[in-house]
């Protein structure tokens, strides 16, 4: 059953990037050290429970992203419960990497952007 939580694409992320919004990867470390958004936090899915806290958007909703948006909709559902306001990067970092957003690969790789 699709979990409804509010998603915006990755043109509205980087409207509300721009404006002060924070962005948090619940990935694991592995996937998080292959490739993240240089201005992402990574606060992994399997430490929520201990680390929720941390997930604050400023004066925006806080923005999740995952590999494809799945488990970053769990993610949103869970912290609006805990009263935590968030929205789901739809299509997940599949997206972000295809619009061309800055990127680090392997924990040293140079952001960049890549297509």
């Amino acid at each position: 059953m699709p979990i409804d939580v509010h998603e915006i694409d990755v043109a509205e992320a980087r409207r509300r990037l721009d404006a002060g919004a924070r962005l948090f990867d619940v990935r694991e470390q592995g996937e998080w050290d292959e490739v993240h958004a240089t201005e992402a936090t990574l606060v992994p899915m399997s430490a929520l429970v201990d680390r929720w806290q941390e997930i604050d958007g400023g004066d925006e909703p806080a923005i999740v992203v995952c590999h494809s948006g799945v488990r970053s909709a769990r993610v949103v559902a869970a912290l609006e419960q805990s009263g935590v306001p968030a929205v789901s990067l739809a299509g997940g970092m599949v997206a972000w990497e295809q619009s061309g957003e800055p990127v680090v690969r392997d924990a040293q790789g140079e952001p960049r952007h890549e297509h």
